[in-house]
């Protein structure tokens, strides 16, 4: 019946998520349009996460990603470029082709934590939650496509 549906535990959560996905992808309408690239990759995250098509290591907020990789890896990799390695850029391609473990943000949180090559490890200097954030930004944007 529908009362026994609502008494599950389970679907309570997943109605709650739903709403706060519809929340979410509603926001993002309203935002400018750069903006709203960001916020619409953010908002098909979460619905992956809330309808069980992804795991939790998407779990990363891609607005704070987006603030500190600008003032953490821009210097860098500004629109998803690679000053260094020009062919080692951020862009989808390049990340499956370069990014140890290929392009997921398991492997840019390794990557961003431990550094590698030229690449300085930025474990010491970023919390793991900012570091996620980092990662969730740039699968996203690479997926979006970089301005």
């Amino acid at each position: 019946s529908i009362c026994a549906q609502y008494a599950n535990p389970n679907i309570k959560v997943n109605m709650k998520l739903a709403i706060f996905s519809t929340l979410v992808a509603t926001a993002a309408a309203f935002s400018v349009p750069k903006e709203a690239v960001k916020a619409a990759g953010a908002a098909v995250i979460t619905g992956a996460v809330t309808f069980g098509v992804a795991g939790a290591a998407l779990a990363g907020d891609v607005g704070n990603g987006e603030t500190i990789f600008n003032g953490n890896c821009a210097a860098c990799h500004a629109g998803g470029q690679n000053v260094i390695m020009p062919e080692k850029t951020l862009e989808k391609e390049a990340l499956d082709q370069y990014l140890a473990g290929g392009r997921s943000e398991k492997s840019v949180i390794t990557q961003v934590t431990n550094g590698k090559n030229a690449m300085p490890a930025f474990g010491g200097r970023l919390d793991d939650a900012q570091i996620a954030d980092v990662a969730a930004y740039v699968i996203a944007t690479a997926d979006a496509g970089w301005d």
